[in-house]
């Protein structure tokens, strides 16, 4: 660690003032050096106190997607967020992992802002800066392509719990990846593998996820606020994304090490619980154009497919690489 972060460690863990002489000597730090890392770390947001003959005492620390705060937050993990970078500014956290041709497998890379955030059907993801969370995790499971349908439905059972977790709602799940609370999109979810070309074994997948957390209406593009929300809009207070971003770490732990185990039973109950469309009327919208169909939504199927009963009364089993849905009369209803 820089001398930045233990400094932060010792006041973190310590109880009252830390002199700086006591700083300088447990660290085998020079006073210059201690000074030093107090003033960087009030530059980063940190409201540090200082007295004279008593020393240092951390007073508040900022909503900063740093690794010290998240790992503040962070328990033990097998694999996730083991190694963990966090950045500024990105273009896409999914992108950056695509590019880390030997990071290991669980490497995650969270950013503050990302200035070409994507979605499905590279659709764009708003990401302004210090509103959300924007994270990503390269796995490299040692399973064949067939297997790995189901991650993107695990990745949303483990928003729901993280944010269940930190902020004591849940949010529902509209089919086949969109947590929503109150009828509006809170979070975006992308799954992209890369196979081996000669022998078609999975060499990495890249699981995005991107959660709304401080935007205020304004911060929507006209467009998307019609149909998305962040925690601070449902719940009227802050959140603390570091919190929540290791909570999130810990749950896509969590589910990684059940897609390896194969037993997906758990996660496809609690998707069948969450999931807002079930027992309701919604409309199939084809990818690549065609005419909208209405249909009610009667189940999901082991492949966390979607079954739907059409106006014929026959039932039939649609994917999210065919299609999406949306209710009647908004993004959920």
């Amino acid at each position: 660690m820089s001398s930045r972060e233990d400094v932060l460690s010792l006041l973190r863990n310590g109880e009252g003032f830390l002199s700086g002489e006591d700083l300088s000597r447990r660290l085998g730090l020079s006073r210059a050096a201690v000074w030093k890392a107090v003033d960087a770390l009030r530059r980063e947001g940190y409201e540090i106190e200082a007295r004279t003959r008593l020393g240092y005492r951390l007073c508040a620390v900022p909503d900063a997607l740093t690794e010290p705060e998240i790992r503040s937050f962070l328990g033990k993990t097998a694999v996730v967020g083991r190694e963990l970078r966090c950045f500024d500014r990105l273009d896409s956290t999914n992108s950056y992992l695509k590019t880390q041709t030997d990071a290991p497998d669980g490497t995650a890379a969270v950013a503050d802002c990302q200035t070409a955030g994507r979605g499905r059907m590279d659709r764009s993801f708003q990401s302004p800066k210090g509103r959300g969370i924007y994270l990503s995790v390269l796995l490299r499971p040692p399973l064949p392509p067939e297997s790995l349908p189901p991650v993107t439905a695990l990745a949303g059972v483990a928003v729901c719990a993280a944010v269940e977790r930190v902020c004591g709602v849940r949010p529902g799940l509209k089919w086949p990846n969109d947590p929503v609370l109150n009828g509006k999109k809170l979070c975006g979810i992308l799954t992209e593998m890369s196979l081996e070309a000669e022998t078609s074994r999975v060499q990495s997948l890249v699981l995005g996820v991107g959660i709304n957390v401080g935007q205020r209406e304004e911060d929507f593009s006209p467009e998307v606020r019609e149909v998305a929300t962040s925690l601070l809009q449902v719940l009227g207070r802050p959140v603390s994304r570091p919190q929540l971003a290791a909570a999130l770490l810990e749950e896509l732990d969590r589910a990684y090490a059940v897609l390896l185990a194969g037993d997906l039973s758990g996660y496809l109950a609690d998707y069948r619980r969450l999931c807002v469309n079930l027992g309701k009327t919604v409309q199939l919208l084809p990818f690549g154009g065609g005419p909208r169909e209405t249909a009610q939504a009667v189940d999901i199927d082991e492949t966390f497919s979607l079954v739907v009963r059409g106006e014929d009364g026959r039932q039939r089993t649609v994917r999210s690489g065919e299609v999406s849905v949306r209710g009647l009369w908004g993004y959920t209803e």
